[in-house]
């Protein structure tokens, strides 16, 4: 039987479009004034000022998420070059195959499995924690949901392997300069400040992510009905591969059984052919390259998409596809895309709502007057609810930090606390609360790729949430105390 509440991801979001606009019937208008510093716009230290409202009514309402497309227009051309050159490459079958012979491989060696779900969630950590991936994550998932299920996991597991893998990473950054280096910056304390402490806050932040999703992945190898997708996950194109992969993880003592599975991956017609290995080694090459661009180049979505882009004509021209094969290929995965591409714009039209109603600033100095009378531990915390409730709109971490760190970080030499301490709230604020917002637009496009509903997502996250929440605060214990 079908929930009542299984809304529609755009009817949910649009409506938190018109609780917003509400809003800013009720909320005051105001203002910080702002500089701009070696390119980067600040918000001024005790410029805050009352301004006159601008209460938005059903006009701004029906065009906001049309202003969210525009703004939301760089992640948007990103996800229909990555939808479109993933089919091309789907469309070789190369990724099919390989996936295959990966799942046999781990079938075969169960002593191996064991370290799938933690070896690729460190190394997705690792890119979340050093240079800040976030967005880079989107191409994984049409990767990670086949091969998960090929393993007797779910999409869930697929998902989560490089989605919460990077957010855990993002959360302790360690030397992402998108995030804290910026905020390190702002607060003009040095870039190494706090390292040994924030690699500590990494290590937890990952270790403790991991255990969730290994938790999770082990019950849904023993009783694959609990799943919170299982319904969803069967009517996959993938299903039957995961089926496959499951009796043959079953059998694997069985030598007939292993020879007839073989004889069944042959007449399937996904053997690993010497063209597919071609494609896989573009992909592979493809992910250093990506790599090398985003630390020495600063590669951002647009040079990334040019790389995609470039990996699916070449993974279509080894595969053997003529040019109108490939350009078909390429429009039929970017019309995939279209259906998430409105989810963003949806998503970014909640900003425009409350930043054409200037309700933003004036949340940020009411939330930091409250703040300041709280003792310091108490006060310490309070910045990190802050943050994450200002991460409710504001989804760029280097935007965030452009916008709170100016205020928060004198409000620390206030309250006689260090401003390392804002530092780390506002790091934790921005990359553990992230996936459970659906406000976000990576988060609700890596669910409308995915295919799952965010209420499935949300309650499948919810515990691990509220043990980051927790943990969150708690970190926040020793800098005060010992004055970092």
């Amino acid at each position: 039987m079908k929930s009542r509440f299984n809304f529609h991801p755009l009817v949910m979001i649009f409506s938190m479009v018109i609780i917003v606009a509400v809003m800013t019937w009720i909320i005051p208008g105001g203002e910080y004034e702002r500089k701009q510093v070696n390119g980067k716009t600040q918000v001024v230290s005790n410029s805050f000022k009352q301004i006159e409202g601008r209460p938005q009514g059903i006009g701004a309402i029906m065009t906001a998420p049309v202003k969210g497309f525009t703004k939301a227009a760089e992640i948007i051309v990103f996800l229909l070059v990555i939808g479109g050159a993933f089919m091309v490459v789907q469309k070789t079958e190369a990724i099919n195959a390989c996936l295959q012979r990966v799942a046999e491989i781990f079938a075969q060696r169960p002593h191996l499995q064991k370290f799938f779900i933690p070896v690729t969630m460190t190394l997705f950590s690792l890119g979340g924690s050093i240079f800040g991936m976030c967005e880079e994550v989107i191409p994984f998932i049409p990767i990670f949901i086949p091969l998960a299920m090929s393993l007797g996991y779910d999409s869930l597991v697929g998902v989560a392997i490089p989605f919460l893998g990077a957010a855990a990473g993002f959360a302790g950054s360690t030397l992402n300069p998108f995030t804290v280096g910026i905020a390190l910056k702002i607060c003009e304390l040095p870039y190494n400040t706090g390292l040994g402490y924030r690699i500590f806050v990494w290590i937890i932040s990952t270790v403790f992510t991991i255990a969730f999703v290994m938790w999770y992945a082990a019950k849904i190898k023993r009783n694959p009905e609990t799943s919170a997708v299982y319904e969803i996950d069967q009517a996959r194109p993938w299903f039957k591969n995961k089926q496959a992969m499951s009796d043959k993880s079953q059998s694997v003592q069985d030598v007939q059984r292993e020879e007839s599975f073989g004889e069944n991956q042959a007449n399937s017609g996904t053997i690993l052919t010497k063209a597919h290995i071609i494609i896989m080694s573009l992909f592979a090459l493809t992910m250093v390259v990506l790599v090398v661009g985003i630390l020495k180049y600063e590669w951002f979505i647009i040079e990334i998409a040019g790389l995609f882009f470039s990996l699916g004509i070449l993974a279509g021209i080894v595969g053997g596809m003529s040019a109108s094969e490939i350009a078909d290929s390429f429009k039929e995965g970017a019309k995939d895309m279209v259906g998430v591409a409105l989810i963003i714009a949806c998503a970014k039209s909640l900003l425009v709502i409350a930043e054409d109603g200037k309700i933003i600033d004036t949340m940020l100095y009411h939330m930091g007057n409250s703040i300041s009378h709280l003792p310091k531990i108490l006060a310490a915390q309070g910045m990190f609810v802050t943050q994450s409730i200002l991460n409710f709109f504001i989804h760029s971490g280097s935007g965030q930090a452009a916008l709170t760190m100016p205020v928060m970080g004198p409000l620390a030499d206030v309250l006689g606390m260090t401003r390392f301490t804002a530092v780390l709230a506002f790091q934790f604020g921005e990359g553990w609360i992230n996936p459970a917002l659906p406000t976000s637009g990576v988060t609700m496009g890596i669910l409308g790729l995915a295919g799952i509903p965010y209420e499935k997502w949300f309650r499948w996250l919810l515990p691990m949430q509220i043990f980051f929440f927790i943990v969150a605060l708690l970190l926040l214990i020793p800098p005060v105390l010992l004055q970092w």
